[in-house]
């Protein structure tokens, strides 16, 4: 009985410490991070922003890229956009490419944060959307396949 018992107290006295070893050894620090200041100045993630002359739009489009780029938007644009022209958390999109540039809709896809920050355009949109666009590390050649899918949602051939 008395093995027991020690061995019930060293299981015991061990667990204790075990869990207080663990609670102090919990962060004290009591500031947030600051992540604006720690990216500030850095160049975002998928580089310069897109020229009208870095695009190419074919006539008629792309059937392929359009398929791709309904499967990009089905993944990552459809649970903020819809294709009519009603907002759900963004803006709807038909209509976007009579509206809008090429170039600013890439620019959209690829650099929000940087469109958020110094397009006026943009700025308005997210007055009206409140919720700023989550940048979708889409690459250009991606966000292109998206722009061809919004041609075709718009009705160009």
């Amino acid at each position: 009985m008395n093995s027991r018992l020690t061995l019930t107290t060293i299981v015991f006295t061990t667990g204790l410490f075990g869990l207080v070893a663990c609670i102090s050894k919990t962060p004290s620090h009591k500031e947030s991070l600051n992540t604006e200041a720690l990216t500030k100045g850095q160049p975002e993630e998928h580089g310069a922003l897109v020229l009208a002359s870095d695009i190419h739009l074919d006539n008629p489009l792309n059937a392929e890229w359009v398929t791709q780029g309904r499967k990009i938007y089905e993944l990552k644009c459809q649970p903020c956009h819809k294709l009519t022209d009603e907002k759900l958390v963004g803006p709807g999109w038909k209509g976007v490419t009579g509206r809008r540039k090429p170039e600013w809709i890439l620019n959209m896809i690829t650099n929000v944060e940087t469109m958020l920050d110094k397009d006026p355009q943009a700025q308005r949109l997210l007055e009206e959307c409140i919720v700023r666009m989550p940048n979708q590390n889409l690459d250009l050649p991606d966000a292109r396949k998206v722009l061809e899918f919004q041609r075709s949602n718009d009705g160009q051939q």
